[in-house]
């Protein structure tokens, strides 16, 4: 289910982030759901179960997901309906930063509402 791009410039406990979130929006996991355990998912992904753990303390912060003691990580039953209020000013300077630079390189409005929606459907798909 998950897989790291070594060549990608994002940390790898990032990629794993990135992943749950996508899985969760996309209905491969569904509220309740068990996530592999740190040392299951680090040994399939040949990373540290330090770097696992990380990924999964901040989905548990950001309440993406919650943990049991004993029982292991579990998709939160609120992972897509709530947005943290930091998370989101964090998303939207991003947002800024990306259509600053599409401006710049001559993409207008209506451009960079087509490139919006193009890449919304390779979510999907």
């Amino acid at each position: 289910m998950f897989r790291i791009n070594p060549a990608s410039g994002k940390a790898i406990y990032e990629q794993i982030m990135e992943q749950v979130k996508e899985a969760a929006w996309k209905g491969y996991l569904k509220p309740g759901d068990g996530l592999p355990s740190v040392r299951k998912l680090a040994l399939q992904l040949s990373v540290t179960p330090n770097t696992v753990a990380k990924a999964y303390q901040l989905l548990e912060k950001e309440k993406v997901i919650i943990t049991i003691r004993g029982k292991g990580a579990f998709l939160a039953e609120n992972a897509s309906q709530e947005v943290d209020k930091g998370k989101m000013q964090e998303i939207k300077t991003s947002l800024k930063e990306i259509l600053s630079e599409l401006r710049y390189e001559g993409y207008d409005e209506e451009k960079i509402a087509n490139l919006i929606h193009e890449i919304y459907q390779d979510l999907e798909g």
